[in-house]
């Protein structure tokens, strides 16, 4: 299985949220794993935003950065291109749809051009919904 882990996936997973029992399964059997930049600036940014709220204490957001950063290390992180944002601001097939979003979709949709059988893995609705419609296999099923 060759994955791209979109945000909505992964801070499921780190947070130990309903589903992310499932994306952890998914990503423990992936052969290799994509993911955007973008992905862990998302992710870095909700382990402050949850640190800064007092759901996280400091040591609780140190544990699950580092977790985040070990599982990362083990992926192959896409840059934005230039040719991610270009398509970024074209319609997608189920509009509206929020400019992140765009750019994670995008970038799936980039890297399926050079791996047919790329995969998506994420708990947004709105990309579940965009991703289908576009011929990506997603995941949770």
């Amino acid at each position: 299985m060759i994955l791209y882990a979109e945000s909505s996936a992964v801070l499921a997973w780190l947070l130990g949220e309903a589903d992310g029992s499932a994306v952890r399964a998914l990503l423990s059997q992936a052969r290799v794993i994509f993911a955007s930049r973008l992905t862990l600036v998302e992710c870095e940014r909700a382990l402050a935003r949850l640190q800064a709220g007092g759901v996280l204490s400091g040591s609780d957001t140190a544990t699950l950065r580092e977790t985040l950063n070990h599982a990362a290390s083990h992926w192959l992180r896409y840059e934005i291109s230039p040719s991610v944002l270009a398509r970024s601001g074209q319609p997608f097939p189920v509009e509206p749809i929020r400019t992140l979003d765009a750019i994670h979709l995008a970038t799936a949709m980039e890297l399926r051009s050079a791996e047919s059988r790329l995969e998506l893995v994420t708990l947004d609705s709105r990309i579940r919904s965009n991703a289908a419609r576009l011929g990506l296999r997603v995941w949770p099923s």
